[in-house]
């Protein structure tokens, strides 16, 4: 068990350098969690953009400690959605970036496959952290249609905070 755990230590290195030669600049840190009206202005971001696509999705906002604040299934939304959201969402968060940083990372292979070693993330483009203040308060995970079209509208949510 010993060995074990230290060739997945070796490997969340490798992993972690993998994903600092993506990112030009430190992650925030996290800050306090996302209250209930910055989640509404998100939400209503997301969910217009959303509406005006006529895309079926779900749309989840969860706050600094990975907690659900708000959850949204549009109608004739698949049900593995409401999973895929979350776990976007979370995995955002988790990673302190886009999951679209781990999606490349994954398409790129090499070091990159080493994510799909990893329990419970979500390593698909529609996920993105919250931030404000300088700091991540949440994260926003969309699902449902193609994962370029999740991220735009997670971005629309984004958006709806400035």
């Amino acid at each position: 068990m010993t060995r074990l755990k230290t060739i997945a230590g070796a490997g969340a290195i490798s992993l972690l350098s993998v994903l600092s030669a993506q990112a030009q600049t430190m992650p925030p840190g996290y800050g306090p969690p996302i209250g209930i009206e910055n989640a509404r202005k998100v939400m209503a971001g997301a969910e217009g953009e959303a509406a005006k696509n006529n895309w079926p999705v779900v749309i989840a906002i969860i706050d600094s400690g990975g907690h659900v604040v708000m959850l949204h299934r549009r109608d004739d939304t698949q049900l593995s959605s409401l999973e895929i959201a979350q776990g976007k969402a979370k995995t955002a968060l988790m990673f302190k970036r886009p999951t679209k940083v781990l999606d490349d990372a994954i398409s790129g292979g090499g070091a990159g496959l080493r994510f799909l070693s990893l329990k419970d993330i979500v390593p698909l483009e529609g996920g993105m952290p919250i931030v404000m203040d300088g700091k991540i308060v949440g994260a926003i995970g969309v699902s449902g249609v193609l994962s370029a079209q999740d991220a735009q509208i997670g971005r629309a949510g984004l958006e709806a905070l400035k």
